[in-house]
């Protein structure tokens, strides 16, 4: 009997709070223990396992703790990028962390006749076989699936594990109505195991053909969405798998790191002074000592404005009474006096997709593949790049002349530009 552990969507460095990124941290060294203890024989990471693919060195160094002391206990830990694993250099890392022998990816890729076919990484103890695609941002790898050579994977004998990290068009949750995915018959049919990431919510799958498609959700992460989705009780953690020539059992390992609370007030019908004092009283009278606060506001105030609703003064009562952290959520409240909104979109990456595909059609340049859809994904493809932050001790100018650099190679025009422009 085989045993392995199933962890997606880690989001190492995505809070910058430090009683956040502490818990953070906790939750990740909590399941790597945990893995320890249930002696399994390996660890799948299935994309974002880190917020950048550039992170902090502070951050990376706490998970290498972790992760050095999983693999000194002989346990192969094993990895696809995410969605924010990649950079558009080239190398980030996950890449840095698999020279190392830490982590090793089991995505190898090869192009034969107009076709891409993987390689399977065999795990030495189990005689388990893992193939995988890793994602890239904005749900670009779909291409990847396209082209996929699904029969020579659907040949392959053995225990079979497919890694990926994609949104599945036939589970994708409704509130994810944007999102990119990639429809089931785009995968290789007939695997024991599909291990999935990108879904920040636990859930096990099946369809015809396609058993156990496994998504863990996130240990923790700083998305306000996963913060509510925790405060209203929803768990956290990853599964634990057990197997010998088809999977036996399927068991998910809590990893709540805190305790929450989750503090809900309606403006309707109330003058913004009222809600302001109804939202104080509440905050002052809730049981919030020692967890960490999702204060959510909604509802249209019939007279006033958003803006007297002082937030700043409720967040700062509720850390002196004892919270470990606050997250406010007032997407969904108005007032009648300025109700003129353009969008409401509160996944930033799906806004900035829509405001893209929506101007690319503006595009008169002379360069064919900057305009249209192909132009839209080279577009999206550079504000990832101009997100990530300066290196440690990088200098302002060479960190603008880096990128530069990248902006040069992304939008492939390095051959049009002379010496003097670059």
């Amino acid at each position: 009997m085989g045993r392995f552990a199933h962890i997606a969507d880690v989001h190492l460095g995505s809070n910058r709070e430090k009683a956040m990124r502490d818990l953070e941290i906790k939750a990740f060294s909590d399941a790597m223990d945990r893995c320890i203890s249930e002696k399994v024989d390996f660890i799948i990471f299935s994309g974002d396992l880190f917020h950048t693919g550039i992170p902090d060195l502070s951050v990376v160094n706490e998970a290498l703790r972790k992760i050095s002391e999983v693999k000194d206990t002989g346990i192969p830990v094993y990895v696809i990028y995410g969605s924010h694993d990649y950079t558009p250099a080239g190398t980030s890392v996950i890449d840095l962390l698999t020279t190392a022998r830490m982590l090793q990816k089991v995505v190898k890729p090869r192009m034969e006749g107009g076709k891409l076919c993987l390689d399977s990484t065999r795990d030495p103890a189990t005689g388990a076989r893992l193939w995988g695609i890793s994602a890239r941002s904005n749900g670009l790898e779909r291409k990847y699936y396209e082209i996929l050579d699904r029969e020579s994977l659907e040949a392959e004998d053995g225990f079979k594990i497919f890694v990926f990290h994609s949104g599945i068009t036939e589970f994708k949750p409704p509130e994810l109505v944007q999102m990119e995915t990639i429809p089931i018959s785009y995968f290789p049919r007939n695997f024991d195991y599909y291990a999935g990431g990108h879904i920040h919510s636990s859930g096990i799958y099946r369809q015809p053909g396609y058993d156990n498609i496994v998504f863990p959700g996130p240990l923790f992460t700083g998305y306000g969405k996963d913060l509510e989705n925790s405060a209203r009780g929803e768990k956290r953690g990853f599964y634990i798998v057990d197997f010998d020539s088809k999977v036996r059992k399927i068991q998910f390992i809590d990893t709540t790191a805190c305790s929450w609370a989750f503090l809900e007030f309606d403006a309707t019908g109330k003058s913004s002074s009222e809600f302001s004092a109804e939202v104080s009283r509440g905050a002052e009278d809730a049981d919030i000592r020692g967890r960490v606060v999702v204060l959510k506001l909604r509802g249209t105030i019939e007279s006033g404005r958003t803006s007297d609703v002082d937030i700043g003064r409720i967040r700062e009562r509720l850390i002196s009474n004892g919270a470990l952290h606050v997250y406010v959520n007032r997407h969904s409240l108005f007032s009648r006096e300025y109700s003129a909104v353009n969008y409401v979109e509160t996944d930033l990456r799906v806004l900035e997709k829509k405001l893209i595909l929506e101007n690319i059609g503006n595009y008169r340049g002379s360069i064919a593949a900057l305009g249209g859809n192909k132009g839209a994904e080279r577009a999206e493809e550079l504000l990832a790049s101009m997100k990530q932050e300066s290196k440690l001790n990088e200098s302002k100018a060479d960190y603008a002349s880096r990128k530069r650099e990248e902006a040069i190679a992304l939008l492939g025009i390095n051959n049009l530009l002379g010496a003097d422009e670059r």
